[in-house]
């Protein structure tokens, strides 16, 4: 168990700004193997940020005036928040791939311009289309229920945080091995790290499985929104966009980098919100 938290918050080190410092970062400590074992808690990190954005969502959802725009607001300011405790690290190489991969053909010079840290046109346009996407496509779950719009959130941050741990076990890392921070993260990721990712997102739908079927019970059984075939396809939805990116990186550079990590991941959740609007 000890290891266990050592690896889980040296995981939240890494993928959030939230703080891990003093005596606990000593706690905790820090090498290339421990960071290799702490990707397996990459859907646990999704656990921790996906509570912090539904909870201030569904706070705001309570608070603000029952009209049109709420969900709109919610979604949006929720939006902002999740890019906060991130510190937008996965839009960063969201931006990174758009720019290598939509800025040249050639493999050499597409890794080069992801590892430029200005973003270009591509990066930027990018960057905005998924997160007003994002966006939007919360604002719809909200309009047709406020819990399916936390309990997605909750679940897409989960779900989008687990594929990238096959596109780590399936394709070989192609970036700068020295100059790259990922890299220890993304060598080969051992069967019990890949374990503990897959125990992550299957206890995440545990939850999402009691939730619903309490809120069905209570309140919301005839209205048919929050009933489970529509989270199984987006499951797959996102699993589907997951497959194509991975073939897309693989096509493209012969492997992936930290920068289609984050990628894969802000997709993901996008094709995951989708998958959920398009099955009701």
């Amino acid at each position: 168990m000890t290891q266990f938290m050592r690896h889980y918050l040296l995981s939240v080190q890494f993928f959030t700004r939230i703080p891990v410092t003093g005596r606990l970062a000593a706690w905790v400590g820090y090498s290339p193997a421990m960071l290799r074992a702490s990707a397996g808690h990459f859907p646990g990190v999704g656990v921790l940020v996906g509570t912090l954005v539904s909870g201030l969502t569904a706070v705001l959802l309570a608070l603000l005036p029952p009209v049109g725009l709420a969900p709109l607001v919610a979604a949006a300011l929720g939006t902002a928040w999740g890019v906060f405790v991130t510190g937008a690290f996965h839009e960063d190489g969201l931006a990174d791939v758009a720019d290598g991969l939509g800025g040249s053909h050639d493999r050499l010079r597409a890794l080069a311009i992801m590892k430029d840290s200005r973003v270009g046109a591509f990066g930027a346009i990018a960057v905005v289309l998924a997160l007003l996407c994002k966006v939007a496509l919360l604002a719809l779950l909200g309009q047709l229920s406020a819990p399916l719009m936390v309990l997605g959130l909750f679940a897409a941050h989960v779900v989008s945080r687990t594929w990238p741990l096959l596109t780590i076990r399936l394709l070989v890392h192609v970036g700068d091995a020295a100059g790259s921070k990922s890299k220890p993260l993304a060598d080969q990721i051992s069967g019990a790290a890949l374990a503990t990712g897959f125990i992550w997102c299957f206890c995440a739908y545990t939850f999402l499985w009691i939730a619903l079927t309490a809120m069905n019970d209570v309140a919301v059984r005839g209205a048919g929104v929050l009933l489970f075939q529509p989270w199984i396809n987006a499951l797959l939805a996102s699993g589907l966009v997951w497959a194509a990116m991975a073939r897309w990186f693989y096509k493209r550079l012969g492997g992936f980098t930290g920068d289609c990590l984050g990628a894969t991941q802000q997709v993901c959740e996008l094709a995951f919100y989708l998958g959920l609007g398009l099955s009701l």
